[in-house]
């Protein structure tokens, strides 16, 4: 049976690169201390979040400047807009198996790369047997609604899969370099990054001693076409904290381009324009998982996959939740 709760949140997000977009103008454009990055988010679900709204503005670093957020925050039951403490990257999203250090502030720079091989990923983000279709939105604001079994690892337009319908991936080790992360709890992350846009397509998290921690998989979509290979984003991600058995997810759709002109950018970017409550856009996401019976599975682990460098050791209840779920097909949280 399953027994979990399920919380879901709508949220508009709107993201302001300062310099050029993406990881060029942050390591080419900016110096340490200088910001690249702004993100606005504003609730529209549930009703009691309508109207809240988060600012993050995120900074180039080295090793003399270390800080790397500011954050703000807005809430309609107290009318006022608050300045948080910076993150620590450690800390879960509130309510979430994600940390801030999965989707915010993890540099390139501050870990030490290693090839270990190639694979071919077939799923990732995975459907229970109870859910067949899901409800997408349009930037237009029109809904459409898809058969499951159509979506794939990185969308309709990818020019790049095998016949058997899989993605070609590196596969990557990632080792915190202790000049610059002297205290994290990872001892080393593992990347799946597929051949032609190097986007990652599955990160596992291994804890101080080397056991797998916490799994993420994605899929994808090219949102912007100009931007060729870069121009592939985020669709449906999932992450599963192995410890607390915990899975949070969370679908990006209704993307819209839009260029922030200078003056767009101290409007809609600034503590300021957070106390108007002015919604950015208008359309509300359908994708949210209708019921915690069609939530989605747990990440397989794959245990045959480079079986040297991933050391995978699970209680016995989790071995046979994972059992059970795949038996039947779909989330199982007892034994």
């Amino acid at each position: 049976m399953l027994s979990a709760p399920l919380l879901a949140l709508s949220l508009l997000v709107a993201i302001c690169y300062l310099p050029s977009e993406g990881l060029e103008g942050q390591l080419y454009e900016t110096r340490p201390g200088e910001p690249y990055l702004k993100i606005l988010s504003q609730g529209v679900f549930p009703p009691e979040r309508d109207g809240n709204q988060t600012l993050f503005v995120l900074y180039r670093t080295d090793k003399e400047f270390v800080s790397e957020t500011d954050l703000f925050v807005y809430t309609t039951s107290l009318r006022r807009v608050r300045r948080q403490p910076p993150i620590r990257r450690e800390d879960h999203y509130p309510r979430t198996a994600m940390r801030f250090d999965d989707v915010l502030v993890r540099n390139t720079w501050e870990y030490a790369w290693r090839i270990l091989g190639t694979d071919v990923l077939f799923e990732t983000v995975r459907f229970p047997v109870t859910r067949k279709t899901i409800t997408l939105a349009d930037p237009n604001g029109t809904f459409q609604e898809r058969a499951v079994s159509e979506l794939k690892i990185m969308g309709e337009t990818y020019p790049s899969y095998t016949v058997e319908g899989g993605v070609e991936c590196y596969v990557v080790e990632a080792i915190p370099k202790k000049e610059w992360r002297p205290d994290t709890h990872l001892s080393k992350l593992i990347y799946w990054l597929d051949h032609r846009a190097f986007f990652p397509l599955r990160i596992e998290s291994y804890d101080r001693e080397g056991n797998l921690v916490r799994v993420e998989v994605r899929t994808a979509r090219l949102l912007n076409p100009r931007l060729e290979e870069r121009g592939y984003a985020n669709h449906i991600f999932l992450f599963w904290d192995l410890s607390a058995d915990f899975l949070s997810y969370d679908i990006h759709d209704t993307y819209q381009y839009r260029h922030w002109s200078a003056q767009d950018q101290a409007v809609f970017f600034s503590p300021d324009f957070m106390r108007r409550v002015w919604f950015l856009g208008p359309a509300k996401s359908q994708a949210r998982v209708p019921s915690a019976a069609e939530f989605y599975l747990r990440p397989a682990l794959d245990r045959e996959k480079f079986p040297q460098e991933r050391k995978i050791r699970l209680s016995p209840q989790l071995e046979a939740r994972i059992r059970a779920q795949e038996a039947a097909r779909r989330l199982v949280f007892t034994e």
